[in-house]
């Protein structure tokens, strides 16, 4: 087996005493170690680390789209809450219409109707306002009174802000010439619109 001849590196000056080690390249073997152990230097076969800029961004990424998830789902339910209130506010306008229709005093007729004009609009309301005076004459002359009681109320159709809700509501009405009648069972079909934060009828239709 032949000898491998290791030759030395020289010195760049002479006159350094033996004791002292020479310098190569200003890169010492244990900074190469280190350098080949933490993979920033060199090409061996190890991965190479990923810096902390890589990772900083793959994070900021991870929470940008956690964000997106949070603030779609946030919009989805402040949506869904919005259309729930608008659904009970227009229940709630067509029950408050359809019992004050069905609920006229003749000795207070002047101020049922007013409780009926407040809670109308549109077309509706122009109707009402313009027969108001022969209804509560009407009323006044056959000394009636009736009682209006809503059982069931549901929105139909529900459309930006307008909505039509179907009502049935149970009539008492007591006339002094005439016997107890029994009561009656009508229903309804309302069209309400949202005005401002309020709703108010724009359309009244008896329906079988």
């Amino acid at each position: 087996m032949a000898d491998v001849a290791v030759a030395s590196t020289p010195c760049a000056d002479d006159t350094v005493p033996e004791n002292d080690a020479c310098v190569d390249s200003g890169v010492s073997g244990g900074d190469q170690i280190r350098a080949l152990s933490d993979g920033s230097g060199g090409s061996g076969g190890g991965g190479v680390r990923r810096g902390p800029w890589v990772l900083l961004i793959a994070g900021l990424t991870a929470v940008v789209a956690l964000g997106g998830v949070i603030g779609v789902f946030g919009f989805r339910v402040v949506e869904e809450r919005a259309e729930q209130q608008q659904r009970e506010m227009f229940v709630n306008a067509a029950r408050r219409t359809a019992t004050d229709l069905t609920t006229i005093d003749h000795t207070r007729v002047e101020a049922d109707i007013q409780r009926i004009i407040d809670g109308a609009t549109g077309g509706f309301r122009e109707d009402f306002e313009s027969r108001s005076g022969p209804f509560a004459e009407v009323v006044r002359q056959a000394k009636s009174t009736s009682k209006g009681t809503v059982t069931e109320a549901g929105i139909e159709r529900l459309a930006d802000d307008q909505g039509q809700v179907l009502v049935a509501v149970t009539v008492e009405t007591s006339l002094p010439d005439l016997p107890e009648q029994e009561p009656r069972s009508w229903r309804m079909r309302l069209t309400v619109e949202q005005d401002g934060d309020e709703a108010r009828v724009s359309q009244v239709e008896f329906v079988p």
